[in-house]
């Protein structure tokens, strides 16, 4: 159900909700909130709620620092874990400066402005993620660890699967906010779930990424676990990914689709110009679909994990596939983004990066249909494979030299980004790790 500000209001009046969150997202991809009274909800829809934006990481300096959050009426929702007595609701918000001016460094408005001109194209972005992510026990003091009792396998059920439980609340809860689950099922790794929810535009999508990653994490609090979205907790196994299907749709036609009366085992033009403008630009985006130090520790070979920048019609092992399902439901799957990243910028600049395809009528490179996993630096070399970034630092250098991302992003979220995210690199590069001391003490 999409709210209007009087559905909100009637609903906050009739139902015993008392107090409200008003969400939004950091330039990192953390979510933020500020509570307030069901007596202060008119008031927020007409004027906004003031807050600090130079105590957020990004955002603003001190003398600039007085920001407003306008709620969303159409992303009202209860939180079904809260009591239900004097209920909690959330509200996701958009970001304007104290003069009532959009606020440049609000990861939202850069989605809808890049949705905005999709759309004066006809064209509708669909999207639908696919979300990993590690359960582990916590330590006597409630700190996450990462050990897990869990000894199950990808399809796994239980008594094997110890999380089979923490999921299904977490399915339960999101269906309770309005999700459509379509999947949930325990991964390859030990300890590690996917839940995979609809098929929607893009901008719900990424709501649902920041409210799916909150409801996982307080679900599995509730079971005594901690949830995780770090890429790669654990050393030897599949890390985490949040794999990302698109499409475009214009009058409710799907143009990935191939004609009907030609092969349908192909994709269309429209499909191909995408995928060519998602490969040319994937070394400058992964810098944000995939923001730590952490993130390229699951890109290596070995763990099923997209090494190599390729594209194929159904082999699992490139970076971009297209899934078996054609008619409405094809679709390109881009492997490589993980859960950490900020959703609403980094679709932002997948369909970027796709329209310059379609505007630029780029050539997508021929399809790679043997296991990209096995090939030989030789074979890559003969097959003109590049790789993505092998590192944080190497993945910024990418993206300062890609125009793409500044003119997508703007030039206050890409100088805020860049300087934290290489501040971050430098602060791991200057660190002595553990490995390090195992390696050398003794032997020199």
């Amino acid at each position: 159900m999409h709210f209007s500000k009087e559905d909100c209001l009637k609903f906050v009046e009739e139902n015993d909700v008392r107090f409200i969150r008003l969400q939004f997202t950091d330039i990192f991809g953390r979510m933020k909130n500020i509570a307030i009274t069901d007596k202060q909800l008119s008031n927020a829809f007409e004027n906004g709620i003031m807050f600090d934006g130079s105590s957020v990481a990004g955002f603003a300096g001190v003398e600039a620092s007085d920001m407003l959050l306008f709620p969303n009426p159409e992303t009202f929702t209860v939180m079904p874990w809260r009591p239900q007595q004097g209920k909690v609701a959330r509200i996701i918000c958009d970001i304007k400066k104290h003069d009532g001016t959009q606020f440049e460094g609000d990861p939202r408005y850069i989605l809808k402005r890049t949705l905005q001109k999709a759309e004066q194209l006809g064209y509708v972005f669909q999207v639908g993620p696919e979300c990993e992510f590690f359960l582990f026990h916590t330590d006597d003091e409630g700190r996450p660890t990462t050990i897990t009792h869990d000894t199950a396998s990808y399809c796994d059920l239980a008594p094997i699967d110890l999380g089979e439980n923490a999921r299904r609340e977490m399915c339960l809860t999101l269906e309770e906010m309005g999700f459509e689950i379509e999947a949930s099922h325990h991964e390859s790794a030990t300890g590690q779930h996917e839940i995979d929810f609809r098929y929607t535009d893009a901008l719900t999508a990424a709501d649902n990424i920041m409210t799916f990653k909150l409801v996982v994490k307080i679900m599995a609090q509730h079971n005594g676990l901690h949830a995780t979205f770090m890429p790669k907790p654990l050393p030897g196994v599949s890390g985490s990914g949040m794999h990302i299907n698109m499409s475009l749709t214009q009058d409710g036609i799907n143009l990935f689709d191939k004609d009907k009366e030609e092969d349908q085992s192909d994709i269309s033009d429209t499909a191909k110009q995408f995928a060519a403008g998602l490969l040319k630009h994937i070394k400058g985006i992964t810098a944000i679909a995939n923001p730590l130090v952490n993130s390229y520790k699951r890109l290596t070979p070995g763990f099923e994990a997209p090494v190599h920048i390729a594209w194929a019609p159904m082999n699992r092992s490139p970076l971009l596939r297209v899934p078996t399902p054609r008619g409405e439901g094809t679709r390109l799957e881009l492997r490589s983004p993980d859960p950490t990243c900020n959703p609403y910028l980094t679709l932002a600049l997948l369909l970027e990066a796709g329209l310059e395809g379609l505007n630029k009528g780029l050539k997508l490179p021929k399809p790679v249909n043997v296991n990209i996993y096995n090939l030989s630096p030789q074979q890559e070399k003969r097959l003109k494979i590049d790789r993505l970034p092998s590192n944080l630092f190497v993945a910024l250098e990418e993206m300062k030299k890609d125009q793409l991302i500044r003119s997508t992003v703007g030039d206050h979220i890409f100088n805020k980004y860049y300087s934290a995210k290489m501040s971050e690199w430098e602060d791991y590069d200057n660190a002595i790790h553990p490995w390090e001391i195992n390696k050398y003490l003794k032997s020199f």
